[in-house]
Formats: structure tokens, C-alpha cells, sequence
């Protein structure tokens, strides 16, 4: 797949933020991102998205160095997003409100979606296709805030913000600053051909997936579309580190997921007692949490994960549509979703593991150990 690539620094000792120092790469790497999460947020007030955060989501996951790879990205995000889109706008009314039927669908588009993604070189379409539709289909069922056509269509229009966005930035950066500071060329894409281990990964995916549909519609547990995310998104690793269970390589993914929300809904909700809705502050607080945040996801493996979802954290916080509105609320919702989903996702791993037994995975270079840094 076309990842966006990591500029690292070599590792050396120093205890558990070594590796963290800024180099000029790194610097210019953070202004790209934060120029373009500013930039996408301008684009999606102007164009009247109805959920702005997802734009800067957007302008800070598709920019990705060059204008080529970035340009790339951008397409597999969008192609991604309007297939699972039409794919739930068509089949979520003739599914009907039925939850069986729509943990049926759920299993079956998850299962696809994460086989593909963990196995295809066009791994970021495929993984928002099935991010899309569980997102859209659970709104659909059990949130309903926005028509369906309106839900797809500003989900469309956020992305298409966002990738806008990072193209404008990418074009700029890519003729001037990258001539002196060039990117690190992506990691490789996933092998191709079949993986037995890969099916048996994404259908524990769909059956977790399943499990929290049916869960959501007999006991009405909140933010089921999150809880969806987390699932999905903790299960995006290499086949190589699958072997007989995922147990391991997910359990670690999602104790960074949860340490990266809590550290950035902490900035962030501090960040809104100081500085009291005031837009222009805000948006610099924004931009810090965006720095801060890159600069945890190029260092070392062990904190890249953790600044991706310390940025995401942030910016559902500090990106409100109204900012006379702004709260902590959605960022501690993202929390709680990435617990529920944790609570559906791991027994289903734990039980195959048990059964099956672990053997240990094939050991991996540092910038192959995590296929991307995903929502």
C-alpha cells in the first residue's frame, strides 16, 4: 500500500523518549502536517462540512511527503470512502433495522475489508471502504443525528477537505523544502497472494465486529460507530507478525491506542479551560497538538501509534464545528469507544489463541512492524 512515510531517527539509548529529538527533516515534516490540517479545516468551513474534525483527520493522514505519494493516498482514501459510502446508502434501507441482519453485513464487509487491507498494495482504500460502511450502517441504525444521504455525503465532503488539502501542502513542499529535506521512501507493500493467516485474522475481525452489533442493540452501549474503528484499525497489521494469533501484536496496538487518547484528550481538554473558546487560541493549540503529535509518530516504533491517536484525540476536541461550543466530550466518547470496541475485539483473539496456540511471529524490522499509523 502507499504508506505515508516516517522519517526516523536512528535508535540510541537513552531511556524511553530517546529517539525523540527533533532534526530538521522531522521539523519540516511537522509544519507540513500542521500546514495542512489548518488548511483542511479552512477548506471544509468553506465548503459547509457538518463535521469539521474529519476534515483535519483527513489533511493530517493523506499528506504523505511527495506530491505522488500524497496524491495516491488521497485517491485510495477517497475511493475507499465513496465505495463503503455507496455500499451502505444502498443496502442499509433493504437491510432494515434488524440487528442480526445487520451484524450479518457487518461480518461479511469487515472480513473483506480487513483481508484485503492486510494483504492488497492498495491496503488504505480497502481498509476505509469497510471503515466507511460499519460507520455509516451503525449511525444509521442506532445514532441517526443526520439522514443517511446526508451522513455519506458530508462524509465525502470532509474527505474530500482533507485530501485538498494535503494535496495544496504536498505541491508547495514538494518543490521547495523536500529539495533539501527529502522524505524516507514508504516501507514496502504487504505481500501478495493467499494467506490463510491473514482470512483467519480479518474473520476474527468480522466476528467481533458482529458481536458488538448484536451487543449494542440488546443493551444500548454507546458510541458503537468508535467502538467499529477501534476494532478495524487495531486488526490493519502485517501478515507476517499474524502467525497463528494476533493476540500479541493487537493487545499492543490498542494499550497504544488507549495511551495516545488519553494523553491527547488530557492536552486537549486542558487546553480548552485555558484558553475559554477563544478560536485564535484554539487553533494554536491545534497546531501544537498536531507537532506534538508527528513528533511521536516519526521516532521511535514504540510511540508512532501513540502520536497518531494523540493527534486524532486532539483534533476531535479542538476542531469543534461551532467554537463558542467547543468540549472534552468527544475526545473522552473516542476513549470509550476504543473500550468497548478492546472489550468485543480481545476475548475473540484470546479464544483462538488459547485453542490454537501461539507460535511466535517472523521477526520484523522496526519500520515493517506496523503496516500504517490508521484512525
Amino acid at each position: 500500500m502507499a504508506s505515508a512515510p516516517l522519517p526516523t531517527e536512528p535508535p540510541s539509548a537513552g531511556g524511553p523518549f530517546a529517539g525523540l529529538r527533533p532534526s530538521p527533516q522531522r521539523m519540516v515534516d511537522m509544519a507540513e502536517r500542521v500546514c495542512s490540517v489548518m488548511l483542511a479545516i479552512l477548506i471544509a468551513r468553506l465548503l459547509g462540512g457538518a463535521n469539521i474534525s474529519w476534515a483535519a483527520f483527513a489533511g493530517y493522514m493523506v499528506i504523505a511527503g511527495t506530491i505522488s505519494n500524497t496524491l495516491l493516498r488521497g485517491m485510495l482514501r477517497l475511493v475507499g470512502t465513496v465505495a463503503g459510502g455507496l455500499l451502505a446508502l444502498v443496502l442499509a434501507p433493504r437491510i432494515g433495522t434488524g440487528v442480526g441482519a445487520i451484524a450479518a453485513a457487518l461480518f461479511v464487509v469487515a472480513s473483506i475489508s480487513i483481508y484485503a487491507a492486510t494483504t492488497s498494495r492498495r491496503a488504505y482504500a480497502w481498509l476505509f471502504f469497510g471503515l466507511t460502511f460499519a460507520m455509516v450502517v451503525l449511525d444509521y441504525r442506532f445514532n441517526r443525528q443526520l439522514s443517511l444521504d446526508a451522513f455519506v455525503e458530508t462524509r465525502m465532503l470532509e474527505t474530500i477537505a482533507g485530501i485538498l488539502a494535503s494535496i495544496s501542502v504536498s505541491l508547495f513542499w514538494t518543490y521547495t523544502l523536500r529539495d533539501k529535506w527529502p522524505p524516507i521512501a514508504p516501507a514496502p507493500p504487504p505481500p501478495g497472494g493467499w494467506h490463510p493467516d491473514a482470512l483467519r485474522h480479518a474473520i476474527q475481525c468480522g466476528i467481533a465486529l458482529a458481536l458488538l452489533t448484536l451487543a449494542v442493540g440488546r443493551f444500548g452501549l454507546p458510541g458503537p460507530a468508535q467502538a467499529a474503528v477501534t476494532i478495524m484499525a487495531s486488526m490493519l497489521i502485517p501478515v507476517q507478525a499474524m502467525a497463528r494469533s494476533g493476540l500479541r501484536p493487537v493487545s499492543t496496538r490498542l494499550v497504544q491506542r488507549v495511551l495516545g487518547c488519553v494523553l491527547g484528550g488530557v492536552f486537549a481538554g486542558s487546553c480548552l479551560l485555558l484558553m475559554r473558546g477563544s478560536m485564535p487560541l484554539l487553533l494554536a493549540a491545534t497546531a501544537v497538538a498536531v507537532a506534538l503529535g508527528r513528533m511521536l509518530e516519526t521516532g521511535p516504533a514504540k510511540w508512532r501509534y501513540v502520536g497518531t491517536q494523540f493527534v486524532l484525540a486532539a483534533l476531535v476536541t479542538l476542531v469543534p464545528d461551532d467554537y463558542a461550543h467547543a468540549a472534552s466530550t468527544p475526545a473522552w466518547e473516542r476513549l470509550a469507544g476504543i473500550f468497548i470496541g478492546t472489550a468485543f475485539l480481545v476475548p475473540v483473539l484470546l479464544a483462538w489463541h488459547l485453542v490454537a496456540g501461539g507460535r511466535p511471529p517472523q521477526a520484523l524490522p522496526v519500520e515493517q512492524g506496523m503496516i500504517d499509523p490508521l484512525e
